[in-house]
């Protein structure tokens, strides 16, 4: 989804983390965490995740990336086949592979909330360009830049895509993008924040101005909550592991946390551990010390 410009990265071991619980769920973010810089998982990665799941241990992919771009990982998800995308909007079965994929669980942002979001973010802050995620597509206003390799569905204004009576307007809305060429990303968050208040949960994971809005109360977190809760998993027995600020109310919610190395400030001070950068594989370095720990 990004990269890590502009974050610190670290080298250090994790702080250790004793718990009572034993872990049953392991729920990590992709980008800038279990992914290296080039969007690999690698080998050792790849290992530790199935050592954990051989453990009983499940592992979910809590992401804010859209279901088609689950390719990087859709190899890993083992048993249940399942993954959290959109920063919880959706819960997606990957067992169909690329283009298969079909959703378990859909938290959708009323076109209504969409369009009084975007009428208060551009008065609050013009020059905003905005971008439509749905379940299968993706539309985006002519000046929004052209930050993937995909090319949008439609081009139009944020108000016409979000119209009732749009063209794709029976697809399930999952987020809004915001992007501002100008402001500073974490100023554009907290703007952002105040302008729409509790019509839309509003955050980031990207270097840039980009926000990302979804429905109120949907976060990673809460749709994690409802996972957990299906399974009888209490939120003391998952470990979760996260690098920006869609990462935060997750990291608070688990009974253990870890921020990256190369993590956001607001990560840091969310998590109840750290572990070292995504690049050397600080994902892997915990469930290691953690299975090791339960032989």
């Amino acid at each position: 989804m990004r990269d890590n410009d502009g974050v610190t990265s670290a080298t250090r071991q994790p702080e250790a983390q004793a718990s009572a619980v034993p872990p049953r769920l392991i729920a990590t973010d992709l980008d800038g965490t279990l992914l290296r810089d080039d969007h690999s998982v690698s080998p050792r990665t790849v290992a530790a995740l199935a050592a954990a799941e051989e453990a009983g241990i499940e592992v979910f992919f809590v992401t804010g990336r859209p279901a088609r771009w689950m390719d990087v990982v859709s190899d890993h998800v083992h048993g249940h086949g399942l993954a959290i995308c959109g920063n919880g909007a959706a819960v997606v079965d990957l067992h169909g592979g690329p283009g298969a994929h079909r959703f378990v669980k859909v938290r959708e942002l009323a076109r209504e909330n969409a369009l009084e979001s975007v009428r208060l973010l551009r008065d609050a802050a013009p020059g905003t360009v905005f971008a439509v995620e749905q379940t299968y597509g993706f539309h985006q206003e002519p000046d929004y830049p052209k930050m993937h390799l995909e090319v949008p569905d439609t081009l139009e204004p944020a108000e016409r895509l979000l119209a009732p009576d749009a063209a794709h307007a029976d697809e399930p809305v999952l987020k809004i993008l915001a992007f501002h060429a100008e402001l500073d990303p974490d100023a554009f968050l907290t703007l952002a924040r105040l302008a729409i208040g509790g019509r839309a949960n509003v955050t980031r994971s990207s270097p840039s101005a980009l926000l990302e809005i979804s429905g109120p109360e949907v976060s990673k977190a809460s749709t994690l909550a409802l996972c957990c809760a299906e399974r009888g998993i209490s939120h003391e027995e998952v470990v979760a592991f996260g690098d920006m600020p869609n990462d935060v109310e997750m990291l608070t919610w688990a009974g253990q946390s870890y921020a990256m190395g190369n993590a956001h400030p607001d990560v840091i001070a969310a998590a109840s551990g750290r572990t070292v950068a995504n690049n050397d594989d600080g994902v892997a370095v915990v469930i290691e010390r953690m299975l090791a720990q339960r032989a």
